[in-house]
């Protein structure tokens, strides 16, 4: 608004204007508007430094689950390690996420929190400082010209009654003429009423002239003073709005990562790391370690020789285990919590090397009519009897090659072999399959 005091102020402007009496304290409270602000700020700015938290989280569980996934499943070669490229990608981004909410967090959060308690000053009864000054500004230069304010409403009050009672006097008068009824006398009264009235409007018109006369005088300095506090005030507002608009690009910088260099990196390495896949090396890799390409001791005629008067046995060639357990046992009933479960070495794992070359002294099928010797197998029907012993299993197992029987808790079959070096006994189930078990998982049916 001009600095002016214009005569057609009070006329164009609603009673909402910044100029009535206490309609100020719109730009006092904006005060605490803007500690409540600060209060806001730093809470968006907590819960986007979570999501960025629980976001990094989710990578790297993410990463961490997969690695094992593709590290255990059947791909391999260029392809896999590409595969894990975008897993390593993952780990990195979460690095730079836990970045941006430990800058969120340290840097922007604190720089508010510390501004918010320099700038308002809390007093011992409540309210701030800042808020007060403001308070006491605006009544103080408010003060003078609301109480001519107040003289002018009442002169106004006085002159429009008299108006009202002037109008009803001649009314009066007028009907009384008409009234033969009314003597001389009570005329007069009518007419003086009517005199008395008109000269009431004159000096009440007077009065509210002169108050509004006074007010126009004070009016200028009112304004004047007015604008200074609100000036105050402005500075201060000022002052928050740059802070908020420093922190907020502040906050930019750090949520950006298109400007980051290792963000850049990250997919850089990625997208190389990919494209140096190569489907015919891993083609060419898995040709020479699993198929065709792998070397092969083809059968030759042997003589015979008393130093292959032996063959070891399946299970010892696989004596080289290393502690590896079974996979395959499952606990039922009561025994689930005995305390020294027996165990056995598992006939096979998941990375299993093949080799590349035959042995001479063994033999590659367990199941072959005969062994490197001339012996009969010793799963063959035919082979040389042995007394049979009925046995219950103890504990659940599930066979872990085509060699091995599976059985459940309780189940009920028969013993054909004495247990070898390795622990295993053959048997024979009564659905007629004849293979190996851990001798250790069943007792005799006494």
């Amino acid at each position: 608004m001009s600095g002016s005091y214009d005569d057609s102020v009070g006329v164009e402007v609603s009673s909402d204007s910044f100029w009535e009496v206490g309609n100020y304290k719109r730009t006092v409270k904006r005060i605490d508007d803007g500690h409540r602000l600060c209060n806001d700020l730093m809470n968006c700015i907590h819960e986007r430094a979570r999501i960025e938290k629980a976001y990094a989280q989710q990578l790297t569980e993410w990463a961490k689950r997969w690695k094992q996934l593709v590290e255990k499943g059947p791909q391999y070669g260029t392809v896999e390690k590409a595969w894990h490229a975008v897993m390593s990608e993952a780990e990195r981004v979460s690095e730079l996420h836990l970045d941006i909410r430990n800058a969120l967090m340290n840097d922007d959060f604190e720089k508010i929190k510390n501004w918010q308690k320099e700038a308002f000053h809390k007093q011992m009864m409540g309210g701030f400082k800042e808020t007060k000054e403001a308070e006491d500004g605006y009544r103080k230069a408010q003060k003078p010209w609301a109480k001519k304010l107040k003289e002018v409403e009442a002169a106004k009050k006085a002159y429009h009654a008299a108006c009202k009672e002037e109008k009803l006097a001649i009314s009066r008068e007028m009907n009384s003429k008409a009234d033969p009824a009314l003597n001389p006398e009570q005329l007069k009264k009518l007419q003086d009423k009517v005199e008395k009235s008109k000269q009431d409007v004159l000096k009440t018109k007077e009065k509210y002239e002169k108050s509004l006369k006074d007010l126009d005088h004070v009016t200028p300095q009112y304004m004047e003073n007015m604008e200074q506090v609100f000036e105050q005030c402005q500075q201060f507002e000022e002052k928050r709005l740059r802070f908020f608009r420093e922190v907020l690009l502040e906050v930019q910088k750090h949520l950006d990562l298109s400007n980051d260099a290792s963000y850049k990196n990250i997919y850089r390495e990625l997208e190389q790391n990919i494209k140096t896949a190569d489907t015919t090396e891993d083609l060419r890799w898995y040709r020479a370690n699993h198929g065709p390409g792998m070397s092969m001791n083809w059968p030759q005629f042997e003589e015979w020789s008393a130093d292959l008067n032996r063959t070891l046995s399946r299970r010892e060639k696989k004596k080289a285990s290393d502690g590896v357990t079974l996979t395959g046992v499952n606990q039922t009933g009561d025994q689930a919590s005995q305390q020294n479960k027996p165990s056995s070495v598992s006939s096979s794992e998941k990375n299993q090397s093949y080799p590349t070359e035959w042995s001479d002294e063994e033999s590659s099928n367990p199941f072959s009519s005969t062994d490197a010797n001339g012996e009969t197998n010793p799963f063959d029907e035919d082979a040389s009897p042995a007394m049979e012993v009925r046995v219950r299993a103890l504990y659940d197992y599930e066979g872990q090659e085509h060699d091995e029987l599976s059985f459940k808790a309780g189940d009920e079959l028969t013993k054909t072999g004495d247990e070898d070096e390795q622990g295993w006994c053959k048997g024979r189930l009564d659905n007629g399959q004849v293979g190996l078990y851990p001798a250790n998982y069943v007792e005799e049916i006494q």
